[in-house]
């Protein structure tokens, strides 16, 4: 039977992130994960968590300059600084909860020079986290919903995990964005297997609750199952109303 873990950057985003765990919790979710968790106290966190019983699975590093239309900063050349005090501030944030996952956002970049400004900053971000017995995610975004990003396909994700040559280095698998930037799922999750370390959900081409639109998730979750993939799935989607009233899919697809 597959599991599912609650993306609250999205889902129960009324609430503080400590009720919105507690939410998740009592929807029956088997884990959660977040993206920017920076404005609440990291003890407030744990204490969720370890009310709830559920993992934290992973949070993002911060995007930078938001309001400049920043998203990341570890592919961008002259930002190395920057771009590792975002990550130790992931890392150190992640060991505090005890979340198990950090996502490297990459930014807004092209080129050679970002490419090696990113193997760079991911050859520390894996150092760092290994202390920490973390893993290091990264997560290709599609062109509609981050233009410009540096990362776009599974296939670059691949490239960059094998150039770095870290253990703990892997590829965040999201169904919403693979499918508009490449298709072919089940070939591609089968293909990655061993180099994906989160699989994440939503509805193509909308981004809402995962039991409509061009994927049939049903399929993708035996598919996985057969593959032995055990680990809870990402729910990362924006819900239609409210997050209570769009958690129909959520028995269903157990």
């Amino acid at each position: 039977m597959p599991t599912f873990s609650a993306n609250l950057g999205f889902l129960w985003q009324e609430l503080s992130l400590p009720d919105a765990i507690r939410a998740a919790k009592a929807a029956g979710f088997d884990a959660v994960e977040c993206h920017y968790p920076y404005d609440t106290p990291p003890e407030a966190v744990r204490r969720a968590l370890e009310e709830t019983g559920l993992p934290m699975l992973g949070l993002n590093t911060a995007r930078g300059n938001v309001t400049a239309g920043e998203n990341g900063l570890a592919a961008i050349p002259g930002r190395e600084g920057e771009a590792r005090r975002l990550i130790d501030q992931a890392i150190d944030y992640a060991a505090a909860i005890g979340a198990r996952n950090v996502h490297v956002m990459a930014g807004k970049a092209t080129g050679d020079e970002a490419r090696a400004a990113f193997l760079g900053n991911l050859r520390y971000a894996c150092e760092r986290a290994d202390r920490v017995g973390a893993t290091v995610l990264i997560e290709p975004l599609n062109h509609r919903d981050a233009p410009d990003y540096f990362l776009r396909t599974a296939d670059q994700a691949l490239d960059i995990i094998t150039a770095v040559g870290a253990d703990n280095l892997k590829l965040m698998f999201d169904c919403y964005h693979i499918q508009i930037m490449q298709g072919d799922l089940t070939h591609r999750l089968r293909e990655h297997l061993a180099a994906i370390g989160h699989i994440q959900i939503a509805a193509v081409p909308d981004r809402r609750e995962p039991d409509h639109g061009e994927i049939d998730y049903r399929h993708i979750l035996r598919f996985l199952g057969i593959l032995g993939y055990d680990k809870p799935i990402g729910a990362e989607y924006r819900p239609a109303t409210t997050t209570d009233a769009g958690l129909t899919w959520l028995q269903a697809y157990r």
